[in-house]
């Protein structure tokens, strides 16, 4: 009969939808609002305020004003979009537990929303569902599919009183089943829940920016107090908060966010060409500081396609080669959709079916079965031909165990020692050359079913490894990457498939090994250098993670069931499969591989740490800049008369010329041996010592090199404005000197290595092209410049072919004096 509508109603009140719930959603302007909390933003918003202050009083136009808001404004706009998009974790469980359901209510069956089912209701279930609930099978047999939840790919027989399932599919079978848990009350639920309970936390790269950022702004603010103190008795109250405006605008480097953003973005976007999916922007560049890769085995480095090889018999005749063929069609649970033209079920069943079903025509009806299971390792089933006929297959070792005779060319003879030693030392020799090996065995039906079985031979079947990925993993070794298989194949599979690799361990450890090990003995087993776990589940991935991260450790992990979505959420860089991935796994990882394939992860990490290069090269860039600014300002505070460049001015060079030439930096290619150098260090920053002493000492000398064609300009010229013109258009020459000392730096100097970042040469033409516009056209009334003559063009020649030959003896001098990467 099922509830009655009313019945139904009442308990979904008590019970709720039938629904994952997400618990902390956040709402979009809670990010909106955070984007303008930011420490740079909230500087560059008090500067705002006092240039208009500043300009209220001078009665001046608020253009320097308007101009920094404008640059608030559209930062806090880029942020919001990327933030709101990272805002989709658990979605995908919201998607997966809402089929539609067939259910029996008032007595009558009727299709409704699964939202809608309820403890107690009936639910009709066939070949092709997606269980909408959890629930006890009452009436009828299943075949499911629960690889999602429990990581094995084999399918589940149900009958009556056994538990299904929400989310799970179903091979065959019809059922009716009562509902027994709904919505975050069922298996799926309970994995929500916890995936919600996980904290996402920073990536190394978010938390190294925060800390950056953090000692900018209090550097900054500092500077602003003692230089707003020591020019106020100078300039009066007005001229000392317009210095302390340009001295704000002059130490942030306002579009350093938004060229990290596009930089990573770019990369995001190459990745994408290279098969690998980001989710979390920061991740494209945190991907390259991993030192472990924790993969999985089946159609990441293998190609996923189980194929039959061969057949093993002890004597070769046609007649046992039929029976083999037999058994492999018959004791099997592979079936054919005619709808979709394919075969569905276990990647193994399905690799014999396709082999044998050329050759064996007569389907029979079966009429018994023992099906397969973990702890026994083998499935028989009875067929009614030839007044019943068993067939079997299974571990190699449990068939022998469980047969007394042998065919040997179509006559049945008893199953010596002799025998069974050569059975036994074909399949070791098989199994040593990564073919997964099974074995075959048939009797007539008598009882018991599973015992004095005839051994046929052994089926030899092979999920070859991908071309590229013993490639791929000696470059992650060359680069200081640790590769570790975790897989649910069998251990003597996996060594042969790690081998093959290039995967070397000293022991591979099982799951049931791992299930009797305690923590310190398992860090002891990883220390010790086993980088093969086989047999293992989501939660044996979810251990070794947590100790490889315990030791300080970046950590990819990769996954493609409901269970593994834990693990790839917890780890560094969690890796969905695009494939045979579920939707949850993908939702809850920060890339998804659309091809499944190891050397894509490769692929990632080399496009990682070209970005955190490119990522260094730009700040090493713009706060080269930045110093000299802030030590221009300051030396004129103290020993001129009158401002030496004003906000509008220092924010054209911040944003505009030097923002172009920084954006090109980043679409750099990769240095030679990017994938020759060891991981960096999860502490270490964005800015080294190496670093820090480049933008320092380049940074002094561009400040004194622009000083001097300053007052050279002053001496020869004796007009204000046209020196303070040749500083402002000096820092837009210097953009080549400091473009040119960083080639040195990587070696790239010469015309091709400039001409292979064509949009570096044209970022630093435009950039030119730009300031003469500002100069020779009525837009000079806002920046406050005049036109510049031969004499002053020269004076800027001289210094910026002077500050190039300094430049690069300064970089040769740190190179020399420090080891440290730049």
């Amino acid at each position: 009969m099922g509830l009655t509508s009313s019945e139904a109603r009442k308990r979904l009140a008590t019970y709720g939808k039938n629904e994952i719930k997400r618990e902390k959603k956040i709402s979009p302007w809670k990010i909106l609002v955070s984007q303008f909390a930011s420490p740079i933003i909230l500087l560059l918003i008090f500067a705002a305020i006092l240039s208009f202050s500043v300009n209220y009083f001078k009665h001046e136009q608020f253009f320097d004003s308007i101009l920094i808001l404008i640059i608030v404004f559209a930062a806090g706009i880029a942020g919001f979009i990327q933030d709101f998009k990272a805002e989709k974790t658990v979605e995908a469980l919201q998607r997966m537990a809402t089929p539609r359901a067939k259910v029996i209510r008032d007595g009558k069956e009727i299709e409704i929303s699964s939202t809608e089912l309820v403890p107690g209701d009936i639910i009709v279930l066939e070949a092709g569902d997606v269980v909408p609930a959890d629930a006890k099978i009452i009436e009828g047999k299943l075949e499911v599919d629960e690889s999602e939840l429990t990581g094995e790919s084999r399918a589940k027989k149900k009958k009556i009183n056994d538990p299904i399932f929400s989310g799970c599919g179903i091979y065959s079978g019809e059922a009716k089943a009562v509902v027994a848990a709904t919505g975050m009350k069922t298996k799926i639920g309970e994995i929500a829940s916890k995936m919600q309970e996980i904290k996402e936390g920073d990536t190394p790269f978010q938390h190294q920016m925060k800390k950056f950022t953090r000692k900018i702004v209090l550097l900054t603010a500092l500077v602003i107090v003692i230089t707003f103190f020591v020019s106020v008795g100078k300039f009066g109250f007005i001229e000392a908060g317009l210095i302390a405006v340009s001295l704000a605008v002059a130490a942030i480097p306002e579009d350093l966010p938004a060229v990290i953003t596009i930089g990573l973005s770019l990369g995001a976007r190459e990745m994408v060409k290279r098969k690998a999916l980001v989710r979390r922007l920061a991740i494209t560049e945190s991907i390259g500081s991993v030192d472990v890769i924790c993969t999985d085995k089946t159609g990441t480095l293998t190609e996923g396609k189980m194929e039959v090889r061969d057949v093993w018999l002890l004597k070769p005749s046609k007649y046992v080669k039929d029976l083999a063929v037999k058994c492999c069609y018959y004791c099997n649970d592979a079936k054919f959709l005619s709808s979709e033209k394919k075969w569905i079920g276990d990647e193994t069943d399905v690799a014999l079916k396709q082999f044998s079903s050329k050759y064996v025509r007569v389907e029979g009806r079966r009429i018994d079965e023992i099906p397969f299971s973990s702890e026994r390792d083998m499935m028989t089933v009875v067929y009614d031909f030839d007044k019943g006929t068993v067939f079997s297959k299974g571990a190699p070792e449990v068939i022998l165990e469980k047969s007394d005779r042998a065919i040997v060319d179509g006559k049945i003879v008893r199953l010596t020692d002799k025998l069974r030693k050569d059975i036994s030392e074909k399949n070791k020799e098989f199994a040593s050359k990564s073919y997964r090996v099974l074995a075959l065995a048939y009797k007539k039906y008598n009882k018991p079913i599973e015992k004095n079985l005839i051994f046929i031979g052994l089926v030899i079947l092979l999920d070859p490894p991908r071309k590229e990925v013993r490639k791929a993993i000696k470059e992650c070794h060359t680069g200081g990457i640790r590769v570790i298989m975790v897989t649910g194949d069998n251990p003597l599979t996996a060594r042969a498939i790690g081998k093959s690799v290039g995967i070397e361990t000293n022991e591979v450890l099982t799951g049931k090994e791992i299930d009797k090990m305690g923590k310190e003995e398992l860090k002891k087993k990883l220390d010790g250098g086993a980088n093969i776990f086989a047999r293992v589940s989501p939660f044996h991935k979810l251990r070794i993670l947590e100790i490889l991260q315990d030791e300080g450790h970046v950590t990819a992990m990769t996954g493609d069931g409901v269970n593994d979505s834990l693990a790839i959420k917890k780890a560094d860089v969690g890796i969905a499969m695009g494939v045979k991935g579920t939707e949850v796994a993908k939702e809850a990882s920060d890339i998804v591989l659309l091809d499944d394939n190891f050397a894509t992860i490769r692929n990632a990490v080399k496009e990682g740490r070209r970005i955190f290069d490119n990522i260094r090269k730009f700040v090493d860039y713009l706060l080269t800049c930045n110093v000299a600014e802030v030590v221009v300002v300051l030396i004129a505070t103290i020993f001129l008369p009158f401002i030496s460049l004003y906000p509008a001015q220092i924010l054209w060079i911040n944003l505009i010329t030097d923002g172009l030439p920084a954006l090109a930096l980043s679409v750099d290619p990769p240095r030679p041996d990017v994938m020759k150098r060891k991981p960096r260090k999860k502490t270490e920053g964005i800015i080294n010592k190496k670093l820090a002493l480049l933008i320092g000492s380049i940074g002094m000398k561009k400040s004194l090199v622009i000083i001097a064609t300053f007052l050279a300009t002053l001496y020869l010229t004796n007009n204000i404005a046209k020196a303070r013109t040749v500083l402002f258009t000096g820092f837009i020459m210097y953009e080549f000197v400091r473009i040119g000392v960083i080639r040195y730096n990587e070696k790239l100097a010469s015309l091709r290595d400039w001409l292979a970042n064509k949009i570096l040469v044209y970022s630093l033409a435009i950039s030119l092209f730009l300031q003469l516009i500002i100069i020779y056209t009525p837009l000079s009334t806002y920046f406050k410049v005049v036109p510049l003559g031969l004499l002053e063009w020269t004076i800027l020649i001289i210094g910026t072919v002077g500050g190039f030959g300094l430049g690069i003896w300064i970089a040769w001098m740190i190179d020399k004096a420090t080891k440290e990467e730049y």
